[in-house]
């Protein structure tokens, strides 16, 4: 789809609700809903959002249409570097189970059925976020010692590689360093999804430098058939998986302007929210230039 096609196409109100689809309900998580369909999945992209770990009770209309659009996109790009989960043909699988509701076609995926790792694989390229925060205590990030002297948001000498746990919900990912990540899933498969990330983060940020964006950093998610063969999966590069600033104003020692919900969470953390539920209410200009943020990225990237 063009952007123009996907923008016009946003709803109006958020959509948070799919009770009415009509498969069972596997299982409901901050943004997404996952239907079995019998032998496959639907990952159904609400328009939920979430800061630190909290759902908000105010959604970002059509914002899950936005990351479903911009992960299929990113899907194509990045079939050349590995499979992902993605059926083929999703306007048939569609047609073929019944599912007519355009609204719910636009920000859904029918997907393979596959074992998601229990790692959160993050790719940093810049010295931002709680990589900043864990530099300034330690000099290091996961166990990454880095040099000396470095500013926050610069760009670091190579990508670095640093996972995290996988937190039940309501509860804050642990980052985790290359001995216990290797534990956790196995020294080979760690090694795999370490390059992969690594690879998957450049071939990113190279696309989004074309478009006008620095790509800060980056979480991916992958998953094994029963074979044991390695597919992408979840979402991909999307502003709710990454951290993109607009290049023409990127600038160090600060946290540069993001097309991302950072603009969400500096507001929640300027009325000094305590960040523990309940999430207090975004006001409409906070929604309305969240959902114009979004826009913009996907709007850089498709042109």
């Amino acid at each position: 789809m063009t952007y123009a096609e996907i923008a016009a196409a946003l709803p109006t109100q958020a959509r948070t609700d799919f009770s009415g689809v009509p498969f069972p309900l596997l299982a409901s998580g901050k943004v997404r809903e996952i239907f079995d369909l019998g032998d496959a999945l639907l990952l159904v992209a609400s328009d939920r959002l979430s800061a630190f770990d909290v759902i908000l009770p105010a959604g970002i209309p059509g914002k899950g249409i936005i990351l479903t659009q911009m992960s299929l996109w990113w899907f194509e790009q990045t079939a050349g570097l590995i499979q992902n989960h993605l059926l083929p043909d999703q306007a048939g699988e569609f047609a073929r189970r019944g599912l007519h509701d355009r609204d719910l076609q636009l920000r859904s995926m029918i997907v393979r059925k596959l074992k998601p790792l229990t790692i959160e694989c993050v790719a940093r390229g810049y010295l931002i976020g709680s990589g900043w925060s864990s530099y300034q205590k330690s000099g290091q990030v996961c166990g990454i010692a880095l040099p000396a002297g470095l500013r926050q948001a610069e760009k670091l000498p190579a990508p670095i590689f640093t996972p995290t746990t996988k937190a039940p919900k309501g509860e804050h990912d642990t980052p985790i360093n290359d001995a216990q990540g290797a534990a956790a899933i196995g020294a080979d498969l760690y090694a795999q999804v370490k390059a992969l990330s690594l690879q998957l983060y450049q071939l990113g940020h190279d696309r989004a430098k074309g478009a006008g964006m620095i790509l800060a950093d980056t979480k991916f998610e992958f998953g094994t058939d029963a074979a044991g063969k390695l597919f992408l999966i979840d979402e991909v590069l999307t502003p709710d998986s990454s951290r993109y600033w607009p290049a023409d104003e990127y600038r160090t020692d600060c946290s540069p302007p993001s097309y991302d919900k950072q603009f969400v969470r500096d507001h929640l953390l300027a009325i000094q929210w305590n960040q523990q539920p309940p999430a207090p209410s975004l006001p409409a200009d906070v929604i309305r230039r969240t959902q114009e943020k979004y826009l913009a990225a996907l709007r850089n990237l498709l042109g």
